[in-house]
């Protein structure tokens, strides 16, 4: 039976890293910028359809995606600095993120810093171009989670099942477990859990024609929502592993589902519909194509039609 549930179970790669010459390609890395390519994908196409002009969401990246780099490594150094100080350590090592170890929480927050910065300096009101960019980030998650498949990290508990997550024997027996345990495999679960939710999201933006922000606070519910879950299950080492008998980062998920809620309905009450406008004053976009032009993409209609991940601002039935 064990070796019937050892042939069935996900295997992890020998190796996360592979050589192109003498250059170094990083799943791991492969993984993140796999990510954010796919996100600015998505929010440009929303943002047009939205009404804003073609490029803003990608010179809005120039400054979210490093600031979500530092957020993201500053978190997870700070809620695990046993791995870099210390006895026997290294803090250099605390800058080699190309080997793992970006906390989600810190890219969230210190991303959304650099997009208030890129939207104030083009003059784009934040709240419509988050609420653009918000399904978008749900899919690069799904995919930057596929990184720690290779690096053989961030694994479950072990389990029987047959989906279980085989790895190799020393990365086991460093966690204290025998050779050929099967685990968990979170980073499916992760992103599976995901792309649900970008689906989700997406047909709630279209159906509802939710604005003010209410897409990043439904974002922020479904991602704290599976997070939750998940992270009861994984057994890595973190520092604030247990507070009053959960992890830290599900008491995380917690705070931060119950603040997206109370957002949520009061930006309804105060704010129902969606704004009309989504740059300041004096700040105008670019001039739309003429219907009769040749590009397929420039009609509402088109874009409807073809990308099921735009929203138009049309009600659908």
């Amino acid at each position: 039976m064990d070796t019937l549930i050892t042939a069935l179970s996900i295997p992890s790669p020998s190796s996360g890293e592979w050589f192109i010459g003498p250059f170094p390609i990083r799943g791991y890395a492969l993984a993140i910028i796999l990510g954010i390519v796919a996100a600015i994908w998505i929010g440009e196409r929303r943002w047009v359809a939205r009404g804003g002009t073609a490029g803003d969401i990608q010179d809005l990246a120039i400054w979210a995606v490093p600031f979500g780099l530092v957020g993201g490594r500053l978190y997870h150094v700070a809620t695990d600095h046993d791995l870099y100080f210390g006895a026997g350590r290294h803090a250099i090592d605390a800058l080699y993120v190309w080997r793992g170890g970006l906390g989600v929480w810190g890219s969230i927050a210190f991303g959304a810093v650099g997009v208030i910065i890129g939207a104030k300096r083009k003059g784009i009101r934040l709240m419509p171009v988050l609420d653009a960019m918000a399904p978008g980030v749900l899919v690069a998650q799904a995919i930057g989670r596929w990184g720690n498949w290779f690096n053989q990290e961030l694994f479950g508990r072990p389990t029987d099942l047959p989906w279980g997550l085989s790895v190799s024997d020393d990365t086991a027996i460093n966690l204290g477990y025998a050779p050929g345990t099967t685990f968990h495999p979170t980073f499916l679960y992760e992103c599976l859990w995901c792309l649900a939710g970008f689906a989700l999201l997406v047909w709630a933006d279209r159906r509802f024609r939710l604005g003010h922000g209410r897409v990043v606070a439904l974002y922020i519910m479904i991602y704290t929502l599976g997070r939750g879950w998940i992270e009861m299950l994984r057994v890595d080492n973190v520092e604030l592993k247990n507070v009053f008998g959960l992890r830290f980062n599900v008491w995380t998920s917690i705070v931060l589902f119950v603040a997206a809620l109370i957002w949520f309905v009061i930006s309804a009450r105060r704010s129902p519909g969606r704004e009309e406008e989504v740059y300041e004053p004096g700040r105008a976009p670019v001039e739309a194509p003429d219907a009769e032009s040749s590009d397929p993409d420039v009609t509402l209609a088109t874009r409807e039609a073809d990308d099921p991940t735009a929203d138009t601002g049309h009600p659908q039935p």
